[in-house]
């Protein structure tokens, strides 16, 4: 390897041309280490200290710097500092979040507990009837019922009630924040300018990056641990469909609003709202599909459902078992965006008569 080579004699000659030597060769005095494989290697073939072509020049990194001058500290020393750092706070984080958060681990347990209290034949029909209600069609009706037959008749629904349970909760939340966040963002440029990047960051992280600072802060036991990282990756769709709803309601609109000399709140709620109401749907439809696909992840956590028999099938390498059950969750999720597509289809077609 000539890069060791090439890292210490480039990087070393600019030590020097700045006068920075012995400040370096103090602190590598101070912090000598071990030599690590790739450089006994490059020492065993004569390589140590050769410079080679400049095409090969690396990145100034911090531990390319650190090789040529112990002062600079290696990269692992930045993500310890991190780790170091959340751990300082996670005891003060933990005393705030607590309270704040229990109510959830109880919504979970609660609705955990009644779905699979309720008996199959109470339960089917309950759905039946919320799915016709929400649909008007009976063909949609049938195929719910027929889904959750077969989940049954293969011992599934046990699990399947489990994961409709949970993303019955963390869906209802996401849409009782979500929504208000969404019309303070639709009315204010600022609060808009100020939440965007939070949405950007949350949508655009790993789903497992959300689970590694819980598994810090809560127990692997409490609900909510799974719960806060299922509503903060499902969240954002319902937030930015509603500001984005209200914010494309026809200036027109409002200016009749405006001539009848109704107030912001009449304005809001009486024309606003319900102009928007097909975007606010739609983004609660995505909101449910992705709350669906983190009860998945979250079953590494210890979130029940569905999601914990395809991490058995991956952890046992079991194939009947982890296609099943993917198969199961597909059902689910077809269910779940058929019903919402088809409330939006109602909404639309009410709004256009």
């Amino acid at each position: 390897m000539v890069v060791g080579g090439l890292e210490m004699a480039t990087y070393d000659s600019v030590f020097n041309a700045i006068g920075l030597r012995d400040w370096c060769d103090t602190a590598k005095a101070e912090n000598d280490r071990p030599m690590s494989m790739a450089e006994l290697l490059a020492k065993s073939k004569g390589q140590s200290g050769v410079e080679t072509s400049w095409w090969e020049l690396p990145f100034p990194s911090l531990d390319a710097l650190n090789k040529a001058c112990a002062a600079f500290p290696q990269s692992r020393d930045v993500t310890v500092g991190v780790e170091k750092s959340f751990l300082s706070i996670k005891d003060s984080l933990r005393f705030v979040l607590d309270p704040i958060t229990q109510p959830l681990s109880w919504f979970l347990e609660w609705a955990l507990s009644l779905f699979q209290a309720t008996p199959w034949w109470v339960m089917i029909p309950v759905l039946m009837v919320i799915v016709y209600f929400a649909s008007k069609s009976w063909r949609l009706v049938f195929f719910v019922a027929a889904c959750i037959a077969f989940l049954a008749f293969i011992d599934h629904y046990e699990h399947a009630i489990q994961t409709l349970a949970i993303i019955f909760v963390c869906a209802f939340l996401c849409v009782v924040f979500g929504v208000p966040i969404g019309i303070a963002m639709s009315r204010s440029d600022t609060m808009q300018k100020l939440t965007i990047p939070i949405l950007d960051m949350l949508q655009t992280l790993p789903p497992f990056v959300y689970l590694i600072p819980l598994i810090f802060l809560f127990s692997v036991t409490e609900p909510k641990l799974y719960g806060i990282a299922i509503i903060l990756y499902a969240i954002v769709p319902v937030i930015r469909l509603t500001d984005l709803g209200i914010r494309l309601v026809d200036t027109d609109v409002i200016e009749a609003a405006d001539s009848f000399g109704m107030t912001d709140t009449q304005k809001l709620f009486g024309v606003q709202v319900p102009l928007a109401l097909p975007n606010i749907m739609a983004g609660i439809n995505q909101t449910i599909m992705m709350s669906l696909a983190m009860v998945v992840i979250a079953s590494l956590v210890s979130a029940p459902g569905l999601g914990v028999l395809v991490l058995r099938g991956i952890r046992n390498l079991e194939l009947g078992v982890g296609l099943i059950s993917g198969l199961g969750i597909v059902l689910l999720a077809i269910i779940l965006d058929r019903v919402t597509k088809a409330a939006l289809d109602r909404v639309n077609a009410a709004q256009k008569h």
